[in-house]
């Protein structure tokens, strides 16, 4: 059995994605594990609010696959697209260093291929 991840993509108005940037220094996607009683879109919402002080819509199921976070540590990653649910003011919470927005075309190296995998998808169907 392995973890289960909540994942968001988000663009705002400019079109550009939302990223937090971890401890690891790697950017990824808002979001974080779902809890027992929660759908993944009530996760998903929730983390939003938790770490970047934000309101989302959840939109659609993006993508699912198994991510290796370190050696030998896997986590069950879904991602959802999701639309801002009112204004774009993000603050950092102590679950991450920063919060950033990003062009697709200039997308940070140290991003996970399947996050990027997810932000293109999102990107393509918007």
């Amino acid at each position: 059995m392995f973890p289960v991840s909540i994942k968001g993509v988000l663009f705002t108005q400019a079109q550009e994605c939302v990223l937090a940037l971890n401890d690891r220094d790697e950017w990824e996607l808002p979001g974080g594990r779902i809890e027992v009683g929660e759908s993944p879109e009530f996760c998903l919402a929730r983390e939003f609010q938790e770490e970047l002080s934000i309101d989302i819509n959840v939109e659609c199921l993006l993508d699912t696959y198994l991510f290796e976070v370190i050696p030998e540590r896997h986590v069950f990653i879904v991602t959802y697209g999701c639309s801002l649910a009112g204004v774009f003011l993000p603050t950092v919470s102590e679950e991450h260093k920063d919060i950033r927005v990003f062009s697709v075309s200039a997308l940070p190296a140290n991003l996970p291929p399947g996050y990027r995998r997810s932000i293109e998808t999102w990107y393509a169907r918007i």
